[in-house]
């Protein structure tokens, strides 16, 4: 029910947009994810991210990105590992400094696809996280002439994942990616 309505809330949000040009695109990239919270002593955990997005140009220098991707989050420390998948919406305002160079701020909603705490001695057990994460996210990008972009983007979770103690997502990602 809750994908439901903030899939309606998107198409109504994007539906009055008046594009100067819309370009489709596809991204991958690494994620440098860790959990922070109350008295966490964990090390980051590398992951990977794909999906695709479409760049909406409301003028010359600003457009906004609304993106679906594949994420993998997590921590790990000496005892254990935490894998989080998720599939996340990000909407990002894109403000293009100078030519190609853009500065990019804006939410993200992330729904959970699968969570694991695997421990060292080979067991395995369910986290129990919550099924959505709400973040901010504020990066840089460069697009070459041909299509071709980089970005890089810091992720700063807004809601717990889980209480008691409240911990909560990170991560810094870069991303190559190219647009038709």
């Amino acid at each position: 029910m809750k994908k439901t309505v903030l899939v309606i809330l998107c198409i109504i949000a994007f539906s009055g947009v008046k594009a100067q040009q819309v370009k489709f695109g596809v991204k991958a990239g690494l994620n440098v994810a860790t959990i922070h919270g109350d008295n966490l002593n964990t090390d980051s955990r590398l992951g990977l991210h794909a999906g695709g997005l479409v760049e909406l140009k409301l003028s010359d220098s600003f457009s906004i990105q609304p993106e679906v991707l594949y994420s993998q989050m997590g921590t790990e420390n000496d005892a254990n590992e935490l894998k989080i998948d998720y599939i996340s919406l990000p909407v990002m305002a894109k403000y293009y400094i100078i030519d190609g160079f853009s500065l990019e701020v804006g939410p993200q909603i992330s729904f959970l696809v699968d969570d694991v705490l695997k421990t060292n001695d080979g067991g395995s057990l369910d986290p129990d996280l919550e099924n959505y994460d709400l973040s901010a996210n504020l990066g840089l990008g460069y697009q070459f002439k041909q299509g071709l972009f980089v970005q890089t983007r810091y992720n700063l979770g807004l809601t717990a994942i889980q209480e008691n103690p409240d911990i909560k997502n990170g991560s810094f990602q870069i991303s190559v990616g190219y647009q038709f």
